[in-house]
């Protein structure tokens, strides 16, 4: 995994797990890889992977089975959609909407790009 130096690496982690929960590649209840697997794949201590699995039980998207290992909570795909969500409002769209300011743009002109990628993303 590829790491930027503007976000935590524990965060960047947890950004991946969430987007596969989104996706539903993991539903609720199922087991995640372990923390150690997680640690590997991603090339991190094994602490960052636990910081990570931490901070998402905090939000109520897993829970740990003491000795079995992490799982998806029953309603883990509205908290991740909800804390994403969240991040994306507090985080993301400022800056896109100073661009758009910078760059004289208003919402309506973005609505043909986003088309587009629609268009581009369900052909590929």
């Amino acid at each position: 995994m590829e790491f930027n130096d503007s976000q935590a690496i524990y965060l960047q982690i947890a950004d991946m797990l969430c987007e596969r929960i989104l996706k539903r590649q993991w539903k609720a209840g199922e087991k995640l890889p372990s923390i150690r697997d997680v640690a590997v794949q991603v090339e991190v201590n094994p602490n960052t992977a636990l910081r990570t699995f931490s901070f998402l039980q905090e939000k109520g998207i897993v829970f740990n089975k003491r000795g079995i290992g992490y799982f998806v909570t029953d309603d883990g795909f509205e908290k991740t959609l909800e804390f994403k969500k969240e991040s994306f409002i507090t985080e993301e769209l400022p800056k896109m909407f100073n661009t758009m300011d910078v760059l004289k743009m208003r919402t309506k002109d973005l609505e043909h790009y986003y088309e587009k990628y629609r268009q581009e993303k369900k052909a590929g």
